[in-house]
């Protein structure tokens, strides 16, 4: 069994931060999810190590969600090689002291979710200037906007040639609505540029309830594939957001079967050998 990278694991502790996105999703609100929680799930299905995932907490617990996980990572029965830690690249005070305070704490890479924000907040000189610095610094930035703004994923990434950059979730195409154009031909765009990695993780969370499938991501799989090629794409699990689909075994099972398909090199590309790369692991 081919090992997998986790580079997109979630962890909540209700306990010591605040998530205000997860109110009203039943299947996360006010739980925990744990290490420990995320082993019992996955004992014995070829997880090899994992990225911790910055869990979008609200803003005054940023600093006490990476101190914390960092303490987790620091314990090796965790299997955390490091955090993809939240950063604010729009506001320049304080930013590179965060940047270099975080990295010492395990950080390999950042992100700040934009789909939850104005769509010309990556389009500010600010913004794009600090997410160059990060690039300099020998870290990755995950990218995580919706399908309609691939455009501006694409101006990002030509903003930023020297930063590694991964779009997440494959770009959050509408799956259960059918969206595969104009999806397709963004991801064909985006894909042109070198210094962009995607992620294949959160897709059976957009399709329609009762049909999360391997049948139903297949086109968007298939597509991704074509246009980055495995050698340009990591493996993500979104645990626990997986739990509003089938739940992280469920995902692990497709992502066996959508391995399965491709060579053996082209499978330990997808699993960890690209992970490896682009987050600097080695």
């Amino acid at each position: 069994m081919i090992g997998l990278i986790d580079t997109h694991q979630h962890l909540v502790f209700p306990e010591a931060a605040s998530y205000s996105w997860t109110e009203g999703i039943p299947v996360l609100a006010n739980k925990a999810f744990t290490p420990a929680d995320y082993q019992a799930l996955t004992d014995g299905l070829g997880i090899e190590a994992t990225l911790f995932m910055e869990t979008a907490v609200d803003d005054p617990d940023i600093a006490a969600e990476t101190k914390l996980v960092s303490d987790l990572a620091k314990n090796p029965d965790n299997g955390i090689l490091g955090l993809i830690a939240t950063c604010r690249p729009e506001n320049d005070a304080g930013f590179d002291s965060w940047i270099e305070d975080a990295k010492a704490q395990g950080a390999v890479g950042f992100r700040r979710i934009l789909h939850v924000v104005a769509d010309d907040m990556s389009q500010s000189e600010t913004f794009r200037r600090n997410v160059r610095s990060i690039g300099a610094k020998g870290l990755a930035y995950d990218m995580c906007f919706l399908a309609r703004q691939l455009p501006i994923a694409a101006e990002l990434a030509d903003a930023c040639p020297e930063t590694r950059l991964i779009l997440d979730h494959c770009g959050v195409p509408d799956i259960a609505g059918g969206g595969l154009d104009p999806w397709r031909e963004d991801m064909g765009r985006l894909a042109e540029r070198p210094n962009v990695t995607c992620k294949l993780s959160g897709l059976l969370a957009y399709c329609a309830p009762g049909n999360a499938t391997l049948e139903a991501i297949r086109p968007y799989v298939d597509h991704v594939l074509e246009t980055f090629g495995p050698e340009r794409m990591v493996w993500g699990s979104d645990w626990p957001v997986v739990d509003m689909a089938n739940g992280i075994q469920d995902w692990l099972n497709v992502t066996r079967q959508i391995l399965d398909d491709l060579s053996e090199d082209e499978a330990r590309s997808v699993a960890h050998k690209t992970a490896r790369r682009v987050y600097g692991l080695d």
